[in-house]
């Protein structure tokens, strides 16, 4: 029976092991810069294809509603406690799918439908699930967005405060998807204490940076704290919510039976596996690098020519505003993929474009870090950078770029690939 049922992906399966086999290599090929992208670590995804994918275990650790859980409970408890001394908390919820529904437990934890929330807008950087309006969180929610300044594309925080004083929000999110800047937890602390809001840091882009502290911790500052795994702290696809004592049930309420059934254990082992990694002395310098590679990216960058928002960066992305290069963002992203570049086109504030065809792309420094590139070689990928969207047009010149790319990257092997040549 077990021949029939089990054989390998490639022999029951060689479409799907033929694709699979094309995406390793493309990993391994490409400066993967998408910002929210990384490679997990061999430990983390064996973790994440274990037979625990077998297994059902709806409930909390010793609050199960299945048996057989005398291996899942110290699991989930092993990456709770990991996560939570990590991030210096007093309680983590690890069950999350993602960060979307974990900021959404959040509005049905501590909001009801109607009720005001403010959040930085999409077009300047913000997050859907920060009550953007094709969001649910937008539908369900009143949603006041606050913005950065025209000038230096910085958050505003005397428009947060007059919004705040005006609207008398229930929820204040900080945190964005595209903002490269550092966020001032202390001042949004501050406004939220002085309207009786429950302020709540999505820090899903930069949790690995914080964990290492090369970014400012919101601990201390926010009621609550939310955020992916992947990303920049190298785990598997999933997301958390860290909190204190006085928040932690009505965050794990929310979370289940709110929101979700059975949690996904396997994928809560691998961020267990992926939380000890970042409890090594390795994970800090790479941390580091990754801002110090971001910052001389954008120095590269500007020195050719580009704009950059905000000037440059304090973390590990940047937003390219690409208005005086005469190309929009989609088109610049198509070119710089097919040169072996991998990015998105973006928004930029105060963007006379659409969305769908915007003025800019969004690039960042955690997976060429994690391969090892570093201060040295961004000269090279703004270069590679340059030439493709000078030659967009071309797909020859394109083609020689990616070759370059995939020569210059074997020096630096991508982690967790199997690879067959």
């Amino acid at each position: 029976m077990s021949d029939t049922f089990d054989p390998t992906i490639a022999a029951f399966d060689p479409e799907i092991a033929a694709l699979l086999a094309s995406e390793n290599r493309r990993q391994r090929d490409k400066l993967r810069m998408i910002p929210s992208e990384n490679y997990a670590s061999k430990a983390v995804q064996e973790a994440c294809g274990s037979a625990l994918n077998n297994k059902y275990s709806e409930g909390y650790p010793r609050k199960r509603y299945y048996e057989g859980q005398q291996f899942v409970d110290p699991i989930e408890e092993l990456a709770r406690d990991r996560i939570k001394a990590l991030f210096g908390v007093e309680h983590a919820n690890v069950q999350p799918y993602s960060g979307s529904p974990a900021n959404l437990a959040v509005f049905f934890a501590f909001a009801k439908p109607g009720d005001t929330v403010m959040g930085l807008g999409l077009p300047h950087g913000g997050h859907l699930t920060h009550g953007w309006s094709v969001s649910i969180t937008g539908a369900w929610f009143k949603s006041v967005p606050y913005s950065v300044r025209r000038d230096d594309h910085r958050v505003d925080l005397d428009e947060v405060r007059s919004l705040a004083r005006t609207h008398r929000p229930k929820l204040i999110f900080c945190g964005g998807t595209a903002y490269p800047r550092t966020w001032d937890w202390a001042a949004f602390a501050e406004i939220a204490r002085e309207v009786g809001a429950l302020l709540v840091a999505d820090i899903a882009h930069i949790s690995g940076l914080v964990a290492a502290g090369v970014h400012p911790s919101p601990v201390g500052f926010a009621d609550v704290i939310t955020s992916t795994t992947h990303k920049t702290l190298r785990g598997p696809r999933g997301g958390m919510i860290l909190t204190g004592s006085a928040h932690a049930a009505a965050v794990d309420k929310a979370v289940f039976p709110g929101l979700q059934g059975g949690p996904h254990v396997a994928n809560i082992a691998g961020l267990a596996v992926a939380a000890r990694e970042a409890a090594q002395p390795a994970f800090k310098v790479y941390a580091r690098d990754v801002v110090d590679n971001a910052k001389a990216l954008g120095e590269a960058l500007v020195a050719r020519g580009f704009d950059l928002v905000s000037g440059g960066t304090d973390n590990h992305l940047l937003l390219v505003d690409l208005t005086r290069k005469n190309i929009s963002g989609k088109r610049a992203a198509r070119a710089l993929d097919q040169a072996g570049i991998e990015l998105n086109y973006n928004t930029v504030p105060y963007d006379p474009r659409k969305p769908f065809d915007p003025s800019g792309v969004r690039l960042g420094t955690p997976a060429i870090t994690t391969r090892g590139l570093k201060v040295a070689d961004m000269a090279e990928v703004a270069r590679w950078f340059d030439s493709a969207i000078t030659h967009a047009d071309d797909s020859d010149r394109l083609d020689a770029i990616a070759a370059e790319v995939a020569g210059h990257l074997r020096a630096f092997p991508a982690p967790g690939l199997v690879l067959e040549g």
